[in-house]
């Protein structure tokens, strides 16, 4: 029941950050100065996670490239004994075994995950979408691999949100709505008008998935968008095995559009002293100019 392995779906175009998403990818755009897959790893590493399967795509080597040896840099930063610099690159080489897989057809974050089945079939899974980013003491991911690994149920990340937003969202339909979680799922409804959501549970990029999703993953046919939908192999599992809703802890940050990403870049250098002591001064000038 140990969640080992986690997937990290990074095959897509970035087409809301063009054009700088034409030669780098969105993966690699910084959350101050580090890439905001790295924040998602470092997530992993810190819930326990040993392996975490990139599934990449064309055109995207720096991905791999930032989570490799670069000796030229390591012997210059130790000629020049910048320790604290090299600390920063240590654990991105040797804490997490990182692997590369490709998608090569955007078919949907159904088959995005199912890319990772070489590599992971056979165990329960982790799944962080990179566009959520969560500020917390606790890693959001490994609260929801202690529930698994205690109900021995799947579980998928929510938050609360105003009804009003919820075709933004998919949205969880509980078998009950009582006020606190987790809930059992009934069924998954992909962002509905706010009249016809459910609940106010909105789903955000976590999941930790049982062993069993790997054959409903591989037996998806096309849904919404034409596409092989994660949300329809979740539903089937909702049906036949149990799958609970767990309302994350902390601050979600949502780094998937322009102004989400420059809000998420603001509120990781305000828990940074060193930044914050320059920046709220200069913000709120900019503000009130």
């Amino acid at each position: 029941m140990k969640v080992r392995t986690a997937v990290i779906p990074a095959a897509g175009l970035g087409t809301r950050f063009l054009p700088v998403t034409k030669s780098i990818p969105k993966e690699m755009l910084p959350i101050v100065d580090r890439p905001t897959v790295e924040l998602n790893i470092e997530e992993c590493v810190k819930a326990g996670i040993k392996r975490v399967v990139i599934v990449n795509g064309r055109n995207k080597p720096s991905i791999e490239n930032h989570f490799d040896h670069n000796v030229e840099l390591e012997a210059a930063l130790t000629a020049k004994g910048k320790s604290e610099e090299l600390e920063k690159l240590r654990w991105l080489t040797e804490d997490v075994e990182i692997v590369s897989v490709r998608q090569k057809r955007p078919l949907g974050l159904g088959h995005a995950v199912a890319c990772a089945a070489p590599v992971a079939a056979g165990e329960p899974v982790a799944v962080l979408l990179g566009d959520d980013l969560v500020c917390s003491e606790s890693p959001a991911i490994g609260d929801m691999m202690e529930h698994f690994e205690t109900s021995g149920r799947g579980c998928i990340g929510v938050v609360r949100i105003d009804k009003k937003d919820s075709s933004k969202y998919g949205m969880v339909a509980p078998k009950e709505l009582a006020p606190d979680g987790p809930w059992q799922v009934s069924s998954l409804v992909e962002k509905p008008a706010p009249q016809d959501a459910p609940s106010d549970l909105a789903i955000i990029g976590r999941y930790v998935l049982p062993a069993e999703i790997w054959p409903l993953l591989a037996e998806l046919t096309p849904g919404v968008g034409g596409e092989l939908q994660l949300t329809d192999a979740l539903d089937v599992l909702a049906r036949s095995r149990g799958l609970d809703a767990v309302e994350m802890v902390g601050e979600r940050l949502d780094a998937g559009d322009v102004a989400g990403f420059i809000l998420a870049n603001v509120r990781y250098a305000l828990l940074r002293p060193e930044l914050k002591s320059r920046l709220v001064p200069a913000l709120r000038k900019l503000i009130d100019g």
